[in-house]
C-alpha cells in the first residue's frame, strides 16, 4: 500500500515537472514579443508557490523546528525532498512537503489520508524560523491530528492553488497534475494558449483582454479574486487588523476612492510585471497625481493628469507620502507586517478604520 502511494506521489511528480516546463516555454514564447514576461517569473506572484527542490527558503535552513504546546515540529530538508513533521513524543505525524505557498513567508498545504490540511506551523521571515499559522494562533489542538494542520475542504483547496498557481483549477475540478508554480501569464490573460497557437499558424485573430484598461473598481474586482474585493469582506463580516492584507478592499474604503478614476486603481502604483518597489520616495509621484499643489505643474504633467480634478494638496509634506497617509500595520501574531491601503489621515489613538 505504501509502495503504492510513493509510485503515484512520483508520478505526479514527473507530470508537475513536465506541465512546468511546457509553461515555462509558452513564457519564452509570450516574451519574444512582450518584455514583461521576461521579469514577470521573478516576481512574488511569478513565485507565488515553489515545488520541492526549487525552494530557496527551505534549502537555506535544512532543519527547522519548533515547540508549541505539546508537540514537536520539525520541516527538514534533504536535497530535493522535504518532509513536515509533529510529534507528540507517543505519536507521530510525517508527511512530504510538496507545495511550499509564499517567497519570503512560507505556508504548506498538506496531503495526509485522502484529505487536505493547511500547516499549522508555518515559516516566517521575521523570525528566521517557525511559528503558528497565522489565524490559527486561538487553536489549542486537543490531538495530533488537530497539532498536524487544520483541515480544510476540495473547494478550500481549490482556493489556495487557484491564486497561487496556473492551470491547476479546470472548471469546477482541481487538477494537480496540470498545475504550474506561480502565477504565468494566462493566470490573469484569459486567451493566452490561442494566442501563442494563432501566432505560430501565422495569424492575430485573437488577443487576450487589455487589463490596463479596466477602471479602478474594475481592477479592484479583478485584482480582488486573489487579494480579496470590498464585496467579499463586507458579505463576510471581515473586522480588525486582520483586513490589511485584503489590498482591494482597504483601497476601496478610502475617503478619496473612485471607482472611474485611473489615478486610484492597483495598477496605477503597481506594475505586477515588476518587484514590489519598497522604496518609500517611489510611490510620491503616484500620490502627486491626485495631490500635488496647484502650481507644481511638474508632478502632475509626470503623471500624465491635467485634464483631471485634483484633491486638495496635503499640507505637511510632498515627500514619502505613504509613511504617513498608508501606515505600516502589524498582522495578529506579529510577524507579518502590512501596508494598509486605506489612504486616510492617521491620528494617535485612532481605532483601526473598518
Amino acid at each position: 500500500m505504501v509502495h503504492s502511494k510513493l509510485l503515484r506521489v512520483a508520478f505526479l511528480a514527473v507530470v508537475v515537472s513536465a506541465s512546468s516546463a511546457q509553461k515555462q516555454a509558452d513564457m519564452a514564447a509570450c516574451a519574444a514579443c512582450h518584455t514583461e514576461a521576461i521579469t514577470q517569473p521573478q516576481t512574488p506572484m511569478g513565485r507565488a508557490l515553489q515545488l520541492p527542490g526549487q525552494d530557496l527558503i527551505l534549502r537555506e535552513h535544512p532543519i527547522l523546528r519548533v515547540h508549541k504546546g505539546a508537540y514537536d515540529y520539525m520541516v527538514q530538508t534533504h536535497g530535493k525532498d522535504s518532509t513536515y513533521t509533529v510529534t507528540d513524543g507517543t505519536r507521530t505525524i510525517s508527511v512530504p512537503l510538496n507545495w511550499n505557498f509564499g517567497v519570503h513567508n512560507q505556508t504548506w498545504i498538506l496531503q495526509w489520508n485522502g484529505n487536505f490540511y493547511e500547516s499549522m506551523i508555518s515559516y516566517y521571515a521575521s523570525i528566521g524560523g517557525l511559528d503558528t499559522t497565522t489565524g490559527d494562533e486561538q487553536i489549542a489542538p486537543k490531538d495530533i491530528e488537530q497539532a498536524f494542520g487544520r483541515r480544510i475542504s476540495v473547494h478550500d483547496a481549490k482556493a489556495c492553488f487557484g491564486c497561487h498557481t496556473t492551470n491547476s483549477v479546470s472548471g469546477v475540478d482541481l487538477d494537480l497534475a496540470t498545475l504550474h508554480p506561480g502565477l504565468a501569464c494566462e493566470h490573469c490573460h484569459q486567451g493566452t494558449e490561442q494566442h501563442l497557437q494563432d501566432i505560430s499558424d501565422g495569424l492575430v485573430t485573437s488577443i487576450p483582454q487589455p487589463l490596463g484598461k479596466l477602471t479602478a473598481g474594475q481592477q479592484g474586482n479583478f485584482c480582488g479574486q486573489c487579494h480579496r474585493t470590498w464585496e467579499m469582506a463586507v458579505r463576510s463580516h471581515w473586522h480588525g487588523e486582520m483586513t490589511v492584507r485584503f489590498q482591494p478592499y482597504r483601497l476601496e474604503i478610502s475617503k478619496c476612492f473612485n471607482a472611474n478614476d485611473p489615478r486610484i486603481g492597483c495598477l496605477a502604483c503597481h506594475d505586477p510585471h515588476l518587484p514590489l518597489s519598497h522604496d518609500l520616495a517611489f510611490y510620491d509621484h503616484k500620490c502627486l497625481a491626485c495631490h500635488a499643489p496647484p502650481n507644481d505643474t511638474t508632478a502632475r504633467h509626470r503623471a500624465g493628469t491635467a485634464s483631471l480634478p485634483m484633491a486638495k494638496a496635503c499640507p505637511k509634506a510632498t515627500s514619502n507620502c505613504v509613511s504617513c497617509h498608508m501606515p505600516r500595520t502589524r498582522m495578529l501574531g506579529g510577524h507579518l507586517v502590512f501596508t494598509d491601503h486605506d489612504i486616510r489621515i492617521v491620528r494617535p489613538g485612532d481605532a483601526y478604520p473598518n
